[in-house]
């Protein structure tokens, strides 16, 4: 059909009935694409001449429908294709794409949003952003120059990703002559490629985004050997498999509780899966409570039924606990809880993964603090290669271990990107620094169990008439936190306190013997003498810990892991220059001569506290006086 013979009938339905026009449009099934590939394959330039061509298919109609404007709606959303096509062009006099950009077009058949990603390595973060919604990718190939590794990185993250239908759209033929063999000879050696990356199947289309060929109409005059459909008819009739989500078991994440007044308590969320009907038993996960469906609502009204892809409020028949972040699932088949878990990670941030650190784990609506394993392998997207890594840098992808404080709700990302992808926030800058996919739940996750016991953290404080604190001395090495930490405890002893300390040396001669100074060995130095600090304040003893814990980040893991209110930091503010004039150990020394590597304050950084509760100047007060000054603080300790 060309874009006549569509403009023809369109104008046809619009002058017999408007509102079943309108109903037609309204109902179109919806489909999110990606663009991707190398750096200037021409993926703005194909998105331009599919937002242009669909705006000459429906030029007149729009202007019946709005003569003031050029809008139509897409899932509520209004577009100026004129403002796109500047935006397009803005772009290219930038000479490059900077971020996702999102372009709405509609034709006869479907509605599309599509993300236009950068092709630059540096921004592949960006790629995986547009890739985790879509359901289709179309992958350029400049047809000068084949596959390249850009190519190959973004076809393993959209198979990574779990995107089912690919398009291998060869651009500017016009470039080489619309000649065959070259596009044979690509088609081939992609073949190859996502025959090894577990790509099953793809559907390669020789285009020229310039000048149009095998767009919009097929077949081109100048690609008579090709006879396959045209990539905007391959993306009208593509099967978006919606009835594969309704077939499988009911799942909504709840993103909110409805209560507007005493007698309706709503749960409102995204059916990621299945289908529901009042009535119908359920179970909410991880607390494993069970009721039944009481209604179904929308803004429409109540439902008979309900099935993947809507949003809805349910109400149940029994009062159950149930708020943000759990899934209301079908009962006899619910999905798994756990706090451990192998995933595959595409690190996203400049700064360099940190093992063991505390990030937030975003996962649908559930937000926990997550710590990452060192990675089992890194992928080489070359050779698919499984390299030894310590960490993760920009851009790459690896497969580790992650532990979250509590358990999440979750099923592997093959059967449910809802429930399977995440993504990591830095904690401080609440940037994103990672996207990843849950593989499995890890057997002793699941073999380990909370043992409650009879006497609780309640009755050991009682018995010891005091309050449980952690009193967290940090400072540079040689600041006086040792000293004065145990100065603290000879007053609390003579006071009749039961206590604690716990000594950064110390402690390196046993639980943490294996330890070195690097970045990483740090983070878990401190994440180990965070649980047992934690254990010994569950015992009700006042604990001093007296660690230089140069991470800001680390001693907000150790603050996460107590009740609030008892954890106090106590900053022993001593300038670096003091600190490295009294040297007791020679440590500063042998730093500042090499021998020793990685030391806080000279080539290591130490990050001061922003907020600590309690500050100590050394320069200005004597250890006793500090002690003192300490313990006025934080009196009384009942």
């Amino acid at each position: 059909m060309t874009a006549s013979d569509s403009s023809f009938q369109v104008d046809s339905l619009i002058a017999e009935d408007i509102d079943a026009y309108l109903d037609q449009h309204q109902h179109k099934s919806l489909m999110r694409f990606i663009t991707c590939g190398s750096v200037d394959d021409g993926k703005s330039t194909l998105i331009g001449r599919l937002l242009y061509d669909s705006k000459m298919i429906f030029e007149d109609q729009l202007a019946a429908l709005e003569s003031d404007s050029k809008k139509v709606g897409t899932q509520g959303e209004e577009i100026d294709f004129a403002l796109l096509v500047d935006g397009l062009a803005a772009e290219r006099e930038q000479g490059i794409t900077i971020d996702v950009a999102y372009r709405f077009f509609t034709t006869e058949k479907r509605k599309f949003i599509v993300a236009d990603t950068p092709g630059h390595e540096q921004y592949t973060r960006n790629m995986v952003t547009g890739a985790s919604t879509a359901d289709l990718a179309v992958i350029l190939v400049d047809a000068r120059k084949g596959v390249l590794v850009q190519t190959r990185r973004h076809s393993y993250l959209v198979h990574l990703l779990g995107i089912k239908h690919v398009v291998l759209a060869v651009n500017k033929m016009d470039l080489v002559d619309y000649d065959q063999a070259t596009f044979d000879a690509i088609v081939e050696d992609y073949a190859a490629f996502a025959k090894e990356v577990g790509i099953e199947k793809f559907t390669a289309i020789p285009i020229s985004g310039f000048k149009g060929d095998n767009i919009t109409a097929a077949p081109s005059d100048s690609t008579p050997w090709y006879s396959g459909p045209a990539l905007i008819d391959h993306l009208e009739t593509v099967d978006l498999a919606n009835n594969a989500a309704q077939e499988r078991s009911f799942r909504m994440p709840v993103q909110w509780v409805n209560r507007p007044n005493l007698d309706f308590r709503g749960f409102a969320g995204l059916i990621t899966s299945g289908t529901i009907k009042p009535g119908a038993p359920v179970r909410i996960v991880p607390a494993g409570k069970t009721s039944t469906v009481k209604t179904i609502s929308t803004f429409d009204g109540d439902l008979d039924e309900a099935v993947a892809g809507q949003s809805v409020t349910i109400t149940l028949n029994d009062e159950v606990d149930c708020s943000r972040g759990d899934v209301i699932s079908a009962a006899g088949d619910p999905p798994e809880a756990s706090d451990q878990f192998e995933s595959t990670i595409v690190w996203m941030d400049e700064a360099a993964m940190k093992p063991g650190r505390g990030y937030w784990l975003k996962l649908g609506s559930q937000m926990v603090t997550a710590t990452v394993q060192p990675p089992k392998y890194e992928v080489d997207v070359n050779s698919f290669e499984h390299l030894a890594a310590k960490t993760l840098e920009l851009n790459s992808i690896g497969v580790a271990e992650i532990t979250t404080d509590r358990p999440v709700t979750f099923e592997s990302y093959g059967s449910s990107r809802q429930l399977g992808g995440f993504i990591l926030i830095d904690k401080f800058t609440n940037a994103t620094v990672g996207a990843g996919m849950l593989h499995f739940s890890l057997r002793r996750a699941q073999n380990v169990h909370w043992q409650p016991t009879t006497i609780t953290r309640d009755d050991h404080a009682i018995l010891k008439n005091q309050k449980p604190r952690v009193l967290w001395f940090t400072g540079l090495s040689g600041s006086g936190k040792s000293t004065i930490a145990n100065e603290v405890e000879k007053q609390l002893a003579l006071m009749n306190r039961h206590t604690f300390l716990l000594d950064g040396d110390n402690v390196r001669h046993g639980l943490n013997k294996d330890l070195g100074f690097t970045e990483t060995d740090r983070i878990e130095n401190i994440r180990r003498i965070g649980e047992v600090a934690k254990l010994m304040a569950d015992a009700g003893l006042i604990v001093l810990t007296a660690f230089i814990s140069p991470f800001r980040a680390e001693r907000r893991m150790v603050r996460d892991m107590l009740p609030d209110g008892e954890f106090i930091e106590i900053f022993v503010d001593t300038p670096l220059e003091v600190a490295e004039q009294r040297d007791v150990k020679g440590l500063y020394k042998k730093a500042r001569s090499g021998e020793l590597k990685n030391f806080t304050g000279i080539d290591s950084p130490y990050e001061a506290p922003e907020s600590a509760q309690i500050t100590v100047n050394t320069v200005d007060m004597t250890p006793v006086e500090a002690a003192e000054y300490v313990i006025s603080q934080i009196l009384p300790l009942k």
